[in-house]
C-alpha cells in the first residue's frame, strides 16, 4: 500500500483524532501479524498491538519527521514485543514441564509451524518482518537497534536453520 503518513501524521500531532484512526487503520494489521508471528499467542499479541497503539498515540506529538511514522510505531512494536518475551519466560520459568505455546499460524505445513516456534524470539521477530511484511534490513535495524549487516546475518542463519530442519 502506498499510504503516504505526512498529512495524517501532522494533524495527529496537532491533536486531530480522526487522522490518527486513519494512520491506525491502514498500519493494525502489519502490526498484528507481525506481534502474532513474534509472540505466537494471539491474546499476547493484541495486547502488544494496544500497547503500541496507546503508547503511540499519546507520543506522537514527539514524533519529529512525519515520514518516518512506520518505522516509529514498529520500533514502539519491538519494544512491547520484546517486554512481553521476557514476561513469557519469567512466567514460565518455575513450570517444571514443557509448555507449548497457541500456535496461530497461517500456515498448513505444521513441520513448518514447529520449526518457526522453535525460533529464538529475536530471529522470529526479524524474520517475521522481513519476510511477512518486507522490511528491508536498514529498516528492521532502525526499529530493532541492531546493525544492518547483523540483521542480514540473522536473516540468512535462520533461513539456514530453517530449511536445515525441514528437510529433515
Amino acid at each position: 500500500m502506498n499510504y503516504d503518513f505526512t498529512e495524517d501524521v501532522k494533524l495527529a500531532r496537532n491533536g486531530d483524532t480522526a487522522a490518527f484512526s486513519r494512520l491506525y487503520s491502514t498500519i493494525y494489521e502489519d502490526l498484528y501479524r507481525i506481534a502474532l508471528y513474534s509472540l505466537r499467542n494471539s491474546h499476547d499479541a493484541c495486547d502488544a498491538v494496544s500497547d503500541t497503539v496507546l503508547d503511540a498515540f499519546c507520543s506522537i506529538g514527539n514524533l519529529k519527521d512525519e515520514k518516518a511514522f512506520r518505522l516509529w510505531i514498529m520500533r514502539i512494536l519491538s519494544i512491547k514485543i520484546k517486554r512481553k518475551q521476557r514476561e513469557y519466560f519469567v512466567d514460565t520459568a518455575e513450570l517444571t514441564e514443557d509448555v507449548e505455546p497457541i500456535v496461530e499460524f497461517n500456515c498448513e505445513n505444521t513441520e513448518l509451524k514447529h520449526a518457526i516456534n522453535s525460533l529464538d524470539p529475536q530471529s522470529r521477530l526479524i524474520l517475521s518482518m522481513s519476510v511477512l511484511e518486507g522490511y528491508t534490513s536498514i529498516e528492521i535495524s532502525e526499529i530493532c537497534g541492531i546493525k544492518a549487516n547483523t540483521v542480514r546475518t540473522i536473516i540468512a542463519r535462520t533461513k539456514k536453520k530453517l530449511r536445515m530442519m525441514l528437510d529433515n
